[in-house]
């Protein structure tokens, strides 16, 4: 049984966990790039992490968790109230989260609107702005268990979470480090483009330089794992690491019934 994270997630890689994780040897250090839901963090057993993401929102509440445990939990928990659950009041907490400049006060708030928000996305605006609408959920679930088993690993793995571009942090590793990255997708159609994330979009560019940051770090040793959309630009792109090819049920959609499975790549650097 796999620990849960407690953030939902566009893409999350919980489903696919098995095959994930056996791709991971045993190293001194695992590195994720690109947190998001922390999902593969939670459930690789190595001595130390180094997780990091571009959005500081989201590492100042893994931080904020991480540093204060049971009182944090209570303070995100302090919004979770039948009052909180109408779009009135989920606009206005919207827009104090895009107001605030207090790292502890957004990093709960993110929480909130995670919940609460339609489909639980993470989302934000070319200004930096979260612009995700209301989710209208007859009770939104606040993840306590979640929280607390991710507290729990936080002290039991070494960790440390980091707001860095991902190409810096290629640039720190070391001997002995094992990276799984789940970037921004390449869309699987022109109308498929949801690759704006934290205020920024992640190009064609940003692929192309992660794939030679993986190349790079492979041929130094260091073993890289990666995951994306299989389409035929991905093969190429990928052409010299090993690659995994499977279809996974995306979880979030906006229409139920569209919810098909999407072809998954894993590429493997190792």
């Amino acid at each position: 049984m796999y620990t849960k994270p407690f953030l939902k997630w566009a893409g999350g890689k919980y489903r696919i966990l098995d095959k994930i994780l056996q791709e991971l040897p045993p190293g001194a250090r695992f590195v994720e790039p690109f947190a998001g839901s922390c999902a593969v963090y939670l459930n690789a057993n190595f001595p130390r992490a180094l997780i990091c993401d571009l959005n500081s929102d989201l590492i100042h509440l893994y931080t904020h968790l991480q540093q204060e445990g049971e009182s944090f939990i209570a303070y995100c928990a302090s919004f979770f109230t039948p009052q909180n659950n109408m779009r009135s009041a989920y606009l206005a907490l919207r827009d104090r989260l895009n107001a605030s400049s207090d790292p502890r006060e957004r990093a709960a708030l993110l929480l909130y609107v995670n919940r609460h928000a339609f489909n639980g996305l993470i989302r934000y605006n070319s200004r930096g702005s979260f612009n995700v609408p209301f989710g209208k959920y007859k009770k939104p679930y606040f993840p306590l268990q979640e929280l607390r088993a991710f507290y729990r690993k936080t002290h039991s793995t070494a960790t440390e979470f980091i707001a860095a571009d991902f190409r810096s942090v290629f640039a720190a590793l070391k001997p002995g480090d094992v990276v799984y990255c789940d970037p921004p997708y390449v869309p699987l159609s022109q109308t498929a483009s949801f690759t704006t994330y934290a205020g920024n979009a992640f190009h064609a560019q940003d692929q192309n330089d992660l794939a030679a940051c993986a190349k790079k770090a492979w041929q130094k040793g260091i073993h890289v794992v990666l995951s994306n959309h299989d389409t035929e630009n991905m093969r190429n792109l990928y052409a010299s690491a090993i690659l995994k090819r499977f279809a996974v049920q995306r979880s979030i959609s906006c229409d139920g019934d569209k919810r098909k499975a999407a072809p998954e790549l894993l590429a493997v650097y190792g």
